[in-house]
């Protein structure tokens, strides 16, 4: 079976011992799992499939039809978590939960409780027939997230209850919609990447077929209506065929699931035109679409992108689904093409518009990641700060299932190669072309930039060590021309091996050490962490004569709470000096930067203590 030529390390075989994900982690699992399963028991998901499957009486409750996918995104991630660390009780509710979940599947194979629940009578964005409306009822959206919760929980345990009913639905999927079959695809993408981790571990291809199906018929009308909002077939990415797609446009969480399934189709396909769609389609968000802080998505109608250099500040959208996707399809690109440039996007999201999302306390969330806030603007569904949950919850649960995953984005293999992409403190068991090797990561990074890279391979073994170097440490923040960085760092980059400066090539983006290893060799990387200004590209209006603060993959913020005058008027000369200074009393324990009279924290803590105002651009005093 062809797939991508480089493999990610799965995170059952990586450790965590990370001082600031560690933590993170562990509150995902403590704290935002329970959180959102309660939540999910207290508005009726739980119970809806209890009522289809004739458990319990009473009639689909749910504002939204597609909250189904709320219940297995939560088992998603608590399937990772047990993988992690594992919970007995935890383990029950889920075989529980799971079992009700059997019981309310029909027999062919059909789950969507809001129409079995009430067939004659389903939720007015259903339809009235199953499949129909799907530019809005998500029946396939849904089913997408079932898959990946049913992948997720047979690896994470070997249970085969859910994937069991995955592939039952899966192959009614596939009898219904194909070249013999239906025309239609998909409203929100999502199963097109499921149906392919479903092939991976069956080998059936005809999920892979389906997969590739629902691709091909987007842009097409010869058998079906486009699927539009409010008349425009962008916002589904249905304006187009895909490979005439040069552009991202329309709805940012469908954009970024539906280019994830491209790029996995890619992979297995070495020849397929997607590979060149995906390679423009990256490069147009990279230079015309992309926030400074990973984010994706400007305009809140239609939760959409804008035109090129259309990245408003504070009525930004930026969702957190979005910045989720964004992680997945940069990691995909990575294993397909092997460059540092996905990953130096990936980790700027990561922690900024991805870790924003969620409260440090794990129970508070941001649907819409705005750079600015004004103090009036309710950018938060309706508030100016993070809320408990939402009446469309995709991104409480999103979070849950994405935090646990983490481990699995550090290391990855070809052959003799072995990427270190994020340092994260870690320790890591690798099968490579030439035999096992364990690593050990040391680090206090973000705050600190000195890693240490312990190598054990069971016996003296040749392979290339590649560590990424970030693009932080060059002359634009993510690789992006949109945001150039206004002054070179001061130092090298350096590197030593058994504590002796080691010379290293770069390719690719990555510092390649190839050797013979031996057991206890440490390889020791010196980052050049600065406090650093932003500039952006003149085309972005709003930006105009402003400027921002990164050090190291974190971009900064001024919150109202910490400044003596209002954020929105702040003005950096280039007089002003900023010093980097560890404080483990402000917001769990952070990094901050402090001028003479202004001080400026991690954009992904902000609003942990009340509403305010906060600015990422403020204006450059030149």
């Amino acid at each position: 079976m062809m797939d991508y030529p480089i493999a990610p390390v799965p995170f059952t075989a990586v450790s965590l011992k990370d001082l600031f994900w560690r933590s993170r982690l562990e509150t995902n699992r403590t704290v935002t799992i329970p959180d959102v399963l309660s939540k999910c028991q207290e508005n009726g998901r739980i119970d809806n499939f209890r009522k289809a499957a004739g458990l319990m009486e009473g009639p689909y409750r749910g504002k939204m039809t597609f909250e189904d996918s709320d219940v297995y995104k939560v088992i998603e991630g608590v399937s990772y978590s047990l993988a992690q660390e594992y919970d007995a009780d935890l383990d029950s509710q889920l075989d529980r939960l799971i079992s009700i979940i059997a019981q309310a599947q029909e027999p062919d194979g059909y789950l969507y409780t809001n129409r079995t629940i009430d067939p004659g009578h389903p939720h007015v964005n259903a339809g009235p027939q199953r499949w129909s409306n799907l530019v809005m009822s998500h029946e396939l959206y849904v089913c997408g997230h079932l898959y990946e919760a049913a992948v997720a929980h047979f690896q994470s345990t070997g249970k085969r209850t859910l994937f069991e009913v995955a592939l039952k639905s899966a192959d009614l999927v596939c009898r219904t919609f194909g070249p013999q079959g239906r025309h239609d695809v998909p409203g929100h993408q999502i199963i097109e990447m499921a149906l392919v981790r479903l092939y991976r571990l069956t080998g059936c291809h005809r999920y892979l077929d389906t997969a590739l199906f629902f691709l091909e018929q987007r842009g097409h009308h010869e058998n079906r209506v486009p699927y539009a909002y409010e008349g425009n077939p962008g916002y589904c990415q249905d304006h187009l065929p895909l490979v005439h797609q040069k552009t991202a446009v329309g709805h940012a969480v469908r954009a970024m699931y539906m280019y994830c399934g491209m790029t996995d189709v890619a992979a297995m396909d070495r020849d397929s035109v997607y590979a060149r769609t995906i390679g423009y389609l990256w490069q147009a968000i990279l230079t015309h679409k992309l926030y400074v802080t990973g984010g994706v998505g400007a305009r809140h109608i239609g939760e959409a992108f804008g035109e090129d250099f259309e990245l408003p500040n504070l009525t930004a959208y930026n969702e957190t689904c979005a910045a989720i996707g964004s992680v997945m399809w940069n990691h995909r690109l990575f294993l397909l093409e092997g460059e540092a440039k996905y990953f130096d996007v990936l980790e700027q999201t990561l922690y900024n518009g991805l870790l924003s999302g969620v409260s440090l306390s794990g129970t508070r969330y941001f649907y819409a990641n705005p750079l600015a806030c004004d103090g009036s603007f309710k950018f938060n569904s309706d508030s100016m700060t993070r809320q408990g949950w939402f009446d469309v919850s995709c991104c409480p649960t999103n979070l849950c299932r994405f935090f646990p995953s983490l481990p699995g984005y550090i290391y990855a293999v070809r052959e003799q190669d072995v990427y270190v992409n994020l340092y994260i403190q870690s320790s890591v068991r690798l099968e490579t072309g030439s035999g096992q090797v364990f690593l050990s990561q040391s680090s206090n990074y973000p705050w600190e930039s000195s890693i240490q890279i312990t190598v054990r391979p069971v016996s003296k073994t040749r392979l290339t060590l590649l560590l990424r170097l970030p693009s932080w440490i060059g002359d634009q923040s993510m690789g992006s021309p949109l945001y150039p960085f206004g002054h070179p760092v001061s130092s090298p980059v350096r590197i030593a091996l058994n504590g002796e400066p080691i010379a290293f090539q770069v390719r690719h983006g990555y510092a390649a050490i190839e050797r013979e290893w031996v057991p206890q060799d440490v390889v020791s990387l010196d980052l050049p962490l600065e406090v650093r200004r932003i500039h952006c590209d003149f085309r972005v209006l709003e930006n105009r004569g402003k400027t921002a603060l990164q050090r190291g993959p974190l971009v900064y913020c001024f919150e109202q709470i910490d400044n003596p005058i209002p954020v929105d008027t702040v003005s950096l000369r280039s007089t002003d000096v900023f010093t980097a200074c560890y404080e483990p009393d402000v917001l769990g324990g952070v990094t901050v930067l402090k001028s003479e009279n202004l001080t400026a924290v991690p954009y992904f803590a902000w609003s942990n203590r009340g509403e305010g105002k906060m600015a990422i651009w403020v204006l450059d005093g030149a």
